[in-house]
């Protein structure tokens, strides 16, 4: 069987998919050793095994994806900013926690009779650098990129 056309995880995703599937059937009382799960995941992503999968997984380019110390630039809450990411964690899937320290405060408000600024926000993105909450007008809270400038 090949390989589909669809992009697939990275190899710890995979893996952490195979400890979910074999713990879920554990608790179901269907046994799997950890190898078992491996396969049953790559006949999943339509491989024909475990190494097949590996070897495709380990040969793709490696993914951008934002890291400590990272220069960033982008939109918070609709405004530009420039800033540096001063905290980052994986979550569950294919998230991260960044905390952005802004090199400029924000301006968070958009009335004209005050303000708020922020100068360092956390929010969870995705690889593309976007929340997935919205503002009231139904745009992301933060869009961001490397700043390579």
């Amino acid at each position: 069987m090949t390989a589909p056309n669809t992009p697939f995880p990275s190899i710890d995703i995979l893996k952490q998919q195979a400890k979910r599937l074999r713990k879920g059937l554990d608790e179901d009382g269907d046994f799997l050793t950890h190898s078992e799960s491996l396969e049953l995941i790559a006949k999943q992503y339509g491989f024909r095994d475990w190494n097949t999968l590996f070897a495709a997984a380990g040969n793709r380019p490696a993914e951008r994806w934002f890291q400590l110390g990272d220069r960033v630039k982008g939109r918070y809450l609709g405004q530009s900013f420039h800033g540096e990411i001063v905290a980052a964690r994986t979550m569950t899937g294919e998230f991260l926690q960044v905390s952005v320290k802004f090199d400029d405060p924000v301006d968070v408000v958009k009335f004209d009779s005050f303000s708020a600024y922020r100068s360092r926000i956390t929010a969870v993105i995705n690889k593309a650098g976007i929340t997935s909450a919205k503002t009231s007008d139904g745009e992301a809270q933060l869009v961001m990129q490397p700043d390579d400038s």
